[in-house]
């Protein structure tokens, strides 16, 4: 081993010295590299409701007014506190408040399809006055299975909600009691019975379909034919029920080969009018339990080498974004998702504000029929 000489050592140390100067030079540029990566290194301080107070000139109390209850706080202040807040970047702790105040300030929302563009736009509605009134929705889907309900109520129960709107026919009473005994109020669509904590919306779908048929009578249709929805639904037997009526209103008997059942999709759709256009009496007009429905008929009809509405008419049910651009436009009848959804919401705060002398018990939602292209005078 050779020995250190004596000219070695202040080359040793000054190497060393050089080697750490370096080191904290490369720790000290990766640690500023750090600081310009968003999300990573020192957080801002976590902003307070006693800031936002102290900033905006006002009590915490009026913050918290603005924040969930913004009706209660006179305009200018509420605009001056939410400027503040956007500065701040100011965000409540929702959990720590429904600890303090009891209360979660969140709604259930159950839907039977997430697919069909009916609830979507359904759920935009709901959750648009929701925010409106400082609540929070938590959206669950049935998938038109009753069974899956029980994830669905389990979920509502977890997070502790205020309150459930059951925009379904699926229904297990047993789970529902679940909800009526922790007493959260509920609102149903069509389906239950309006009681103690329990409100109803009802859909008025027989005048939808009585100004389908009127139209299509005045167009010259006899034969016509109607496809349902899944007949375990009520809402399904309630539109097939005033179909019926509307035949012998006019004086016609029902013809068991020009009446289907689907499932509310365009697969059924297709699949239904298919089976009807190959029975010995097929329709010169269509009335289907809703738009995919509808669609799907369409779609059927052209694969036969007809067309609509040359050689059939179709009408369809709830009026769905999608409808105006199907080619040609359909012609159906407009369930306003809008005005459900604010029934709904303004019934469940009714079920929990109000006693139930002074609740109204039932909504009602009317329907009209929206002429477009798929319907022209039946062909002699």
């Amino acid at each position: 081993m050779r020995k250190r000489t004596q000219s070695q050592g202040p080359f040793l140390i000054f190497f060393h010295y050089a080697c750490f100067r370096d080191a904290r030079r490369g720790i000290r540029y990766h640690l500023e590299a750090v600081k310009r990566v968003p999300g990573i290194g020192p957080r801002r301080p976590v902003m307070k409701i006693q800031e936002v107070a102290r900033r905006a000139r006002v009590s915490t109390a009026t913050v918290s007014r603005t924040i969930n209850n913004p009706s209660l706080v006179d305009p200018k202040t509420a605009k001056r506190v939410w400027k503040v807040i956007e500065k701040l970047r100011y965000y409540p702790n929702t959990q720590a408040r429904a600890l303090v105040s009891g209360r979660s300030r969140i709604l259930g929302l159950i839907v039977s399809d997430i697919t069909n563009p009916f609830f979507p736009e359904l759920i935009k509605g709901f959750e648009d006055v929701a925010i409106q009134n400082g609540y929070e929705i938590l959206v669950s889907s049935t998938n038109y299975d009753s069974a899956r309900m029980a994830l669905c109520v389990r979920r509502m129960l977890e997070r502790k909600v205020e309150g459930v709107a059951i925009m379904t026919s699926e229904m297990d009473k047993n789970l529902l009691d679940q909800l009526a005994h922790r007493n959260v109020p509920m609102v149903f669509l069509d389906a239950g019975i309006a009681g103690e904590g329990i409100s109803k919306v009802v859909v008025d779908y027989a005048m939808g379909v009585n100004e389908a048929m009127d139209h299509l009578m005045s167009l010259g249709h006899r034969r016509i034919g109607f496809i349902s929805g899944p007949w375990a639904l009520k809402s399904a037997r309630i539109r097939r029920t005033a179909f019926l009526r509307s035949l012998s209103a006019y004086g016609i008997d029902e013809d068991k080969r020009l009446v289907e059942e689907g499932d509310h999709t365009v697969d059924g759709g297709l699949i239904a009018m298919t089976r009807m256009l190959e029975s010995k009496c097929s329709p010169t007009a269509l009335l289907a339990s809703n738009d995919l429905t509808a669609i799907g008929a369409m779609r059927a009809v052209r694969r036969t080498g007809l067309s609509v509405p040359g050689d059939i008419s179709i009408v369809g049910f709830d009026d769905i974004r999608l409808a105006e651009f199907t080619e040609p436009p359909l012609t159906t009848v407009r369930l306003s998702r809008q005005e459900l959804a604010e029934h709904a919401f303004h019934a469940l705060l009714g079920v929990g504000e109000q006693p139930d002398a002074r609740r109204k018990p039932e909504h009602i939602v009317e329907t009209h029929l929206v002429i477009r292209e798929t319907t022209c005078p039946a062909r002699a």
